[in-house]
């Protein structure tokens, strides 16, 4: 029988959402990959034990994360329920929809039929009454934001949902959004936007920000830019990273020679820190105040362990940061 770490809330630190109520670990940890049928089930529970021994209470998912898609929700639910149903009320878990889960026109995008429709699966899967967070996972060029918003809307008065979250929405559509959901009653919690070293739009959109002007919270994913702020392309593109999978999300063709170059001379600079790669890029982000979390995504406990020692030091010099931003606009 799993029994947590008694010691775990003194081993990361809290930030506050935006304005509401609700605190989130500084990082976090997202299922998008590593937790589907074709993962190995011990080291998906692994990851989540030790996520959650060093205070790590926040699960972040979505409908269609696996493979196949589903998976992950259908494994996280499994282990939560035998290794977490006591601790649920020390958990934020969160899903989304707004991706192709399923065949024909409802399936996809932000209908309220669809969005009803995949927060009832995914609560089937997870066996659970209600998720913390309920994201729209990207916005919908055919669907009226207003009915979108209303979705969000009403499924947190079902009770389906306590918060409701962005992600992916540029900072005009986030504008409109929060506008709307403020209207409605039920405020935007947290945005999600995709946000690294070598991916700033949302510095350059305002997004940032618009978030900080309307009290949301931010927490980025994808903060190790698919696994190039690693240690794992220092010396070229391993056969089995992501970047050699043609079917991957990191190409091969965005391993540039230049891009090489950035890599080894941000690693030059962690190591001066005494950091890893990684852990120095996931402390870039977090040194922004307007940061709530960082989303990390690993695939073995060792990779976890190495994200979390980011936080023994998040603090840059003037003359790191102005090396950092010369190495960034050299490509």
């Amino acid at each position: 029988m799993y029994q947590a770490n008694a010691d775990r809330y003194n081993q990361i630190a809290y930030r506050r959402c935006g304005r509401s109520g609700l605190k989130l670990p500084a990082i976090s940890l997202g299922l998008w990959h590593n937790f589907g049928d074709v993962d190995v089930q011990e080291n998906c529970r692994n990851m989540l034990r030790l996520a959650f021994d060093n205070g790590i209470t926040h699960f972040d998912l979505a409908n269609n994360y696996g493979p196949p898609p589903g998976s992950a929700e259908e494994n996280f639910g499994r282990i939560l329920h035998q290794d977490f149903s006591s601790y649920r009320d020390e958990l934020i878990i969160s899903t989304k929809a707004g991706y192709t889960m399923w065949d024909g026109p409802y399936g996809d995008w932000g209908s309220k039929k669809y969005l009803v429709s995949s927060l009832d699966q995914s609560l089937k899967r997870m066996k659970l009454e209600y998720v913390d967070i309920f994201y729209h996972h990207r916005p919908d060029p055919e669907t009226p934001l207003e009915e979108t918003m209303t979705a969000l809307d009403l499924i947190v008065r079902q009770g389906k949902a306590l918060y409701v979250g962005l992600s992916n929405y540029r900072t005009a559509e986030a504008t409109k959004a929060l506008q709307i959901l403020r209207s409605l009653g039920t405020p935007c919690l947290i945005h999600q936007p995709k946000y690294s070293m070598f991916e700033r739009w949302i510095e350059d959109d305002g997004l940032l920000d618009l978030l900080e002007k309307e009290g949301v919270g931010c927490i980025p994913f994808s903060p190790l830019a698919q696994g190039m702020l690693t240690d794992k392309y220092l010396k070229g593109i391993p056969a089995d990273s992501r970047a050699a999978k043609s079917h991957g999300f990191l190409q091969e063709s965005q391993i540039t020679p230049e891009k090489l170059q950035q890599i080894q001379e941000l690693n030059k600079l962690a190591q001066q820190r005494g950091q890893t790669l990684a852990q120095m890029a996931l402390a870039w982000i977090l040194k922004d105040k307007r940061i709530t979390s960082v989303l990390i995504g690993v695939s073995k406990t060792q990779q976890l362990a190495d994200c979390l020692d980011s936080l023994k030091k998040t603090d840059f010099s003037e003359s790191e940061l102005a090396a950092i931003e010369k190495i960034l606009l050299a490509a």
